[in-house]
């Protein structure tokens, strides 16, 4: 299918949905947290229906285009033809925050080599930088049942994730949940960056110094003003002009 023919059967909301959800999928590349073809980005589609993007397995991260995405129902089935299937394992995680959470309008979900190591430790992310006090105010933790196959385990995500905007998988990743990509995206810079730091600070040895309780509440209030803000908005044309800079043709 064409991309005129795509944009031709989708009303514009969805058409900008889809472009963004694009966008996002290559801007992960870009800044090297996606794994082959493996994780997801999903989106809702603008309308009364409880239709879905999601990227076509098979595709690596840095190719998908707004009208090579696989739009979908909560169930997983496509209702609109394409060539790609869907991978089962990301969609378990996808439609039960989706389903249950109606300001999931994106969500995000990497298997970063930095989130997945915070993801192993016991003590999960660490107050010891500005970007962790700024996730740690929305923070929630699902332990590792295998791979996200069965449906049994959807009440026990949706339940650990409750009303947070950062999910950590234990022995997993990272998942962030967003009014827009571009909200979800700035939550997963924040999210890698948080992780990173604590790797590196980890491996130089010395004693780690922990930010403040009281500086920690104070973040939390302000976090929240900027994160479910304007946050997203603002940092997003940016990276819309930095990825046509390097890896343009998202929006065919």
């Amino acid at each position: 299918m064409t991309t005129s023919n795509v944009r031709e059967q989708v009303s514009a909301e969805e058409w900008k949905a889809r472009v963004d959800l694009a966008a996002a999928y290559r801007l992960v590349a870009l800044y090297g947290w996606d794994d082959l073809i493996f994780t997801h980005i999903s989106a809702r589609v603008p309308g009364p229906e409880h239709h879905f993007l999601i990227n076509p397995y098979g595709m690596m991260f840095d190719e998908i285009t707004a009208s090579s995405l696989v739009k979908i129902n909560l169930q997983g089935e496509k209702v609109m033809p394409s060539d790609y299937p869907v991978n089962p394992a990301g969609f378990t995680i996808h439609s039960a925050i989706h389903a249950a959470r109606p300001d999931a309008l994106c969500v995000m979900h990497t298997h970063s080599l930095n989130g997945v190591a915070v993801s192993a430790q016991k003590e999960g992310l660490l107050p010891i930088s500005q970007q962790s006090s700024i996730v740690m105010s929305s923070l929630a933790y699902h332990d590792y049942e295998g791979i996200a196959l069965r449906d049994d385990e959807k009440p026990r995500l949706v339940t650990d994730l409750g009303d947070r905007m950062f999910f950590m998988l234990r022995n997993h990743g990272l998942l962030t949940v967003g009014g827009s990509a571009a909200d979800a995206f700035l939550a997963m810079y924040l999210f890698e960056a948080a992780c990173m730091i604590q790797v590196r600070a980890q491996s130089g040895g010395s004693e780690l110094i922990h930010v403040g309780e009281s500086v920690q509440a104070d973040n939390k209030m302000m976090a929240q003003a900027v994160l479910r803000g304007m946050g997203g908005a603002l940092a997003w044309p940016g990276l819309l002009r930095k990825l046509d800079r390097k890896n343009p043709g998202y929006a065919e």
